[in-house]
């Protein structure tokens, strides 16, 4: 890995290093360097930046940094951000010594002041951390909005079943509006890998995040896996990130699926998340849930796709080599 010797000092919650992962990206990435690297040392120690084999000119760029906080990890291939946050984590850890992470995409950041402010009130290390995130014009970022597992707790699950009623499910298990304007934290189940502190302690007892899953709600899932290890996840709002990413439209939270190859990922995964969420419950909804999407895919490269990711899914498989998920959506 590429980058420095010399760590800062720790600050308030202990040394606190930031993990990067990037694709073809390097615009925004300059972006989100410049701001992270502008936080005093005492509030973050080192920035881990995985590279997932860009080709538009971010190792070149990369190369010519000297900041003795920032360290680079070139991958051979492209890991998908599942891949390269586990990478990335892995390496906070064991290369330099991390207390907490704070994990984001290239496209995302912390608003000045963030980190110091996550120093500045206790912490404990086994509670993970997730942050208020936004769009820069200051609507609430939707693909970055933290849950609640309905499956876990009564009162969400009677409300998403009468939200189905109303076309209104998804908003009984997220964090309201109204929280995102409070001052207290309250606890979560559900975070995205853009704004989440997670301490050491929680990497000890839940390890890092299954780099198969490639694509698409990694972070639930491992947020998930935090709760079933006994780690609490606070959302604070009191914590500021902002995200200029394009996946979603600006308070629309529709996910443009794209290519094929995406699509597998999205239903697999998908199915692997309410699993875990649900648990034995699962198998009550889940095959009929890839049965209903299977339904709705068109033509037969789609319906090929489908029944792969529903069967992966179904069999919580992660092994699959990416090549094999492209090849399977360009077979005619």
């Amino acid at each position: 890995m590429q980058g420095g010797t010399d760590f800062a000092a720790a600050g308030g919650a202990g040394r606190l290093v930031a993990v990067v992962v990037t694709y073809d990206r390097l615009g925004p990435l300059k972006v989100t360097l410049a701001r992270l690297l502008e936080a005093e040392a005492a509030h973050l120690a080192a920035v881990v930046v995985i590279d997932n084999a860009s080709g538009d000119g971010t190792a070149d760029w990369l190369d010519g940094q000297d900041d003795p906080r920032l360290f680079v990890h070139r991958c051979e291939t492209n890991l998908g951000g599942a891949g390269g946050f586990a990478r990335g984590m892995r390496l906070a850890v064991e290369e330099c010594d991390a207390d907490v992470l704070v994990v984001m995409d290239d496209d995302a950041r912390p608003v000045p002041g963030a980190l110091a402010a996550f120093h500045a009130a206790p912490r404990a290390p086994d509670r993970a951390v997730a942050a208020a995130v936004r769009y820069p014009g200051g609507g609430i970022c939707e693909m970055n909005r933290p849950g609640l597992n309905p499956f876990a707790r009564p009162s969400v699950f009677l409300g998403a079943l009468a939200g189905l009623f109303r076309g209104r499910a998804r908003a009984a298990w997220h964090v309201p509006d109204a929280d995102f304007e409070g001052t207290a934290p309250r606890e979560i189940d559900m975070g995205s890998f853009v704004g989440l502190f997670v301490p050491r302690e929680a990497i000890a007892r839940c390890g890092y995040p299954d780099p198969g899953l490639f694509l698409y709600g990694d972070d639930v899932i491992y947020s998930l896996g935090l709760r079933r290890a006994g780690i609490a996840i606070d959302f604070d709002p009191a914590l500021h990130f902002e995200h200029d990413c394009e996946t979603y439209a600006a308070g629309q939270g529709t996910r443009t699926q794209g290519p094929l190859w995406k699509l597998y990922y999205l239903q697999r995964n998908r199915l692997i998340m309410y699993r875990r969420a649900a648990g034995p419950l699962f198998w009550l909804f889940g095959p009929l849930l890839a049965l209903a999407w299977g339904g709705r895919a068109r033509g037969p490269g789609a319906r090929r796709v489908w029944a792969r990711a529903a069967l992966d899914g179904l069999a919580r498989r992660t092994d699959r080599p990416h090549d094999e998920i492209l090849r399977l959506a360009r077979a005619p």
